[in-house]
Protein backbone atom coordinates (compact mmCIF):
# COMPACT_ATOMS: atom_id res chain seq x y z
CA UNK A 1 0.00 0.00 0.00
CA UNK A 2 1.39 3.27 -1.02
CA UNK A 3 0.10 6.61 0.75
CA UNK A 4 0.61 10.48 -0.59
CA UNK A 5 -0.41 13.31 1.11
CA UNK A 6 1.29 17.11 0.86
CA UNK A 7 4.08 17.26 3.92
CA UNK A 8 2.74 20.74 4.84
CA UNK A 9 -0.42 22.82 4.70
CA UNK A 10 -1.55 25.95 5.97
CA UNK A 11 -4.94 27.04 6.70
CA UNK A 12 -6.66 30.46 7.95
CA UNK A 13 -8.13 30.48 11.36
CA UNK A 14 -11.89 29.75 10.80
CA UNK A 15 -11.83 28.31 7.21
CA UNK A 16 -11.71 24.95 5.44
CA UNK A 17 -9.32 22.81 4.45
CA UNK A 18 -9.27 20.00 2.89
CA UNK A 19 -6.90 16.99 4.20
CA UNK A 20 -5.38 15.38 0.90
CA UNK A 21 -4.27 11.77 1.27
CA UNK A 22 -4.73 9.62 -1.93
CA UNK A 23 -3.34 5.74 -2.26
CA UNK A 24 -2.39 3.21 -4.42
CA UNK A 25 -2.86 -0.44 -3.64
CA UNK A 26 -1.86 -3.47 -5.58
CA UNK A 27 -5.33 -5.48 -4.93
CA UNK A 28 -8.54 -4.22 -5.76
CA UNK A 29 -10.22 -1.65 -3.83
CA UNK A 30 -13.37 -2.28 -1.97
CA UNK A 31 -15.68 0.35 -0.42
CA UNK A 32 -16.75 -2.58 2.18
CA UNK A 33 -12.78 -3.78 2.44
CA UNK A 34 -10.67 -0.75 2.05
CA UNK A 35 -10.53 1.04 5.22
CA UNK A 36 -9.10 5.24 6.00
CA UNK A 37 -8.10 5.97 9.56
CA UNK A 38 -6.87 9.38 10.29
CA UNK A 39 -5.50 10.72 13.42
CA UNK A 40 -3.33 13.42 15.14
CA UNK A 41 -0.67 14.53 17.10
CA UNK A 42 -1.27 18.07 18.69
CA UNK A 43 2.04 20.01 18.52
CA UNK A 44 4.18 18.98 21.94
CA UNK A 45 2.44 16.30 22.07
CA UNK A 46 4.30 12.09 21.48
CA UNK A 47 0.70 10.74 21.64
CA UNK A 48 -1.85 10.19 18.38
CA UNK A 49 -5.04 10.45 18.86
CA UNK A 50 -7.85 8.68 16.36
CA UNK A 51 -10.20 10.82 15.49
CA UNK A 52 -11.92 9.55 11.83
CA UNK A 53 -12.29 6.25 10.29
CA UNK A 54 -14.11 4.95 6.91
CA UNK A 55 -14.75 1.56 5.80
CA UNK A 56 -18.23 1.76 3.40
CA UNK A 57 -19.09 4.68 5.09
CA UNK A 58 -18.04 7.62 7.62
CA UNK A 59 -17.46 7.54 10.98
CA UNK A 60 -17.26 10.90 12.58
CA UNK A 61 -16.18 12.08 16.07
CA UNK A 62 -18.71 11.79 18.43
CA UNK A 63 -17.12 14.32 20.40
CA UNK A 64 -13.66 15.85 21.16
CA UNK A 65 -11.62 18.60 19.62
CA UNK A 66 -13.20 17.41 16.13
CA UNK A 67 -16.96 16.83 16.98
CA UNK A 68 -18.70 18.78 13.92
CA UNK A 69 -15.52 20.08 12.56
CA UNK A 70 -14.62 16.67 9.96
CA UNK A 71 -16.28 16.07 6.90
CA UNK A 72 -15.24 12.87 4.52
CA UNK A 73 -14.74 14.03 1.10
CA UNK A 74 -12.93 11.07 -0.47
CA UNK A 75 -13.83 8.35 -2.44
CA UNK A 76 -12.40 4.85 -2.11
CA UNK A 77 -13.03 3.72 -5.10
CA UNK A 78 -11.12 5.97 -6.53
CA UNK A 79 -8.18 5.73 -3.96
CA UNK A 80 -9.04 8.92 -2.32
CA UNK A 81 -8.78 9.08 1.25
CA UNK A 82 -9.07 12.80 1.80
CA UNK A 83 -11.23 14.61 4.55
CA UNK A 84 -12.49 18.63 5.06
CA UNK A 85 -11.64 20.24 8.21
CA UNK A 86 -14.52 22.90 8.52
CA UNK A 87 -14.22 25.84 10.93
CA UNK A 88 -10.41 25.54 11.46
CA UNK A 89 -9.64 26.37 15.14
CA UNK A 90 -5.50 27.21 16.44
CA UNK A 91 -6.22 23.84 18.66
CA UNK A 92 -5.59 21.99 15.15
CA UNK A 93 -2.16 22.56 15.03
CA UNK A 94 0.02 19.61 14.48
CA UNK A 95 0.49 16.20 12.64
CA UNK A 96 -2.07 14.61 10.98
CA UNK A 97 -1.60 10.91 9.53
CA UNK A 98 -4.11 8.89 6.98
CA UNK A 99 -3.46 4.82 7.11
CA UNK A 100 -5.20 2.94 4.94
CA UNK A 101 -5.41 -0.89 4.44
CA UNK A 102 -7.23 -2.72 1.78
CA UNK A 103 -7.00 -6.33 3.31
CA UNK A 104 -4.49 -8.25 2.49
CA UNK A 105 -2.56 -5.18 1.08
CA UNK A 106 -1.82 -3.77 4.50
CA UNK A 107 1.79 -3.39 4.62
CA UNK A 108 3.02 0.35 4.40
CA UNK A 109 3.31 3.58 5.98
CA UNK A 110 0.90 6.12 7.24
CA UNK A 111 1.09 9.67 5.21
CA UNK A 112 1.47 12.59 7.31
CA UNK A 113 0.64 16.22 6.92
CA UNK A 114 2.18 18.97 9.01
CA UNK A 115 -1.03 21.36 9.45
CA UNK A 116 -0.30 25.10 10.40
CA UNK A 117 -2.94 27.25 11.60
CA UNK A 118 -2.60 31.24 10.35
CA UNK A 119 -4.36 34.08 12.47
CA UNK A 120 -7.83 35.59 10.25
CA UNK A 121 -6.45 39.07 8.72
CA UNK A 122 -9.74 41.03 9.61
CA UNK A 123 -11.11 42.85 7.40
CA UNK A 124 -10.20 46.50 8.74
CA UNK A 125 -6.18 45.42 8.23
CA UNK A 126 -7.03 44.74 4.59
CA UNK A 127 -8.93 48.19 4.00
CA UNK A 128 -6.49 50.03 5.25
CA UNK A 129 -3.45 48.35 3.89
CA UNK A 130 -5.72 49.13 0.49
CA UNK A 131 -6.20 52.62 1.15
CA UNK A 132 -2.66 53.06 1.82
CA UNK A 133 -1.62 51.80 -1.24
CA UNK A 134 -4.12 53.13 -3.11
CA UNK A 135 -3.80 56.64 -2.00
CA UNK A 136 0.22 56.00 -2.06
CA UNK A 137 -0.30 55.36 -6.40
CA UNK A 138 -3.18 58.45 -6.28
CA UNK A 139 -0.63 60.96 -4.93
CA UNK A 140 1.82 59.58 -7.71
CA UNK A 141 -0.27 59.96 -10.67
CA UNK A 142 -1.82 63.22 -9.30
CA UNK A 143 2.04 64.53 -9.54
CA UNK A 144 2.52 62.94 -13.13
CA UNK A 145 -0.46 64.60 -14.43
CA UNK A 146 0.39 68.35 -13.39
CA UNK A 147 3.77 67.71 -14.52
CA UNK A 148 2.73 66.90 -17.60
CA UNK A 149 0.06 69.50 -17.93
CA UNK A 150 2.84 72.30 -16.53
CA UNK A 151 5.08 70.87 -19.42
CA UNK A 152 2.49 71.50 -21.97
CA UNK A 153 1.60 74.81 -20.95
CA UNK A 154 5.18 75.70 -21.29
CA UNK A 155 5.49 74.04 -24.70
CA UNK A 156 2.50 76.09 -26.07
CA UNK A 157 3.85 79.51 -24.50
CA UNK A 158 7.53 79.05 -25.85
CA UNK A 159 5.82 77.97 -29.34
CA UNK A 160 3.94 81.65 -29.02
CA UNK A 161 6.56 83.49 -28.28
CA UNK A 162 8.82 82.12 -31.21
CA UNK A 163 6.29 82.59 -33.71
CA UNK A 164 5.32 86.16 -32.21
CA UNK A 165 8.89 87.09 -32.52
CA UNK A 166 8.79 85.65 -35.74
CA UNK A 167 5.91 87.75 -37.34
CA UNK A 168 7.56 91.11 -35.63
CA UNK A 169 11.28 90.06 -37.90
CA UNK A 170 9.16 89.79 -40.94
CA UNK A 171 7.04 93.04 -40.29
CA UNK A 172 10.20 94.76 -39.94
CA UNK A 173 11.93 93.19 -42.93
CA UNK A 174 8.96 93.87 -45.23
Amino acid sequence: MEVFTSSELEAVNGTEIRLKCTFKSNRPLSEERTSVSWSFMPLGKTKEEPFFHYQGHAYLPPGGLFKDHVVWSGDVMKGDGSITLQDVQFSFNGTYSCQVLNPPDIQGFAGEIKLRVVQKVSFSEIGILAIAVGGSIGVILLILIIYIVVRVFRRREEDMTVETEDHRLKDQVL
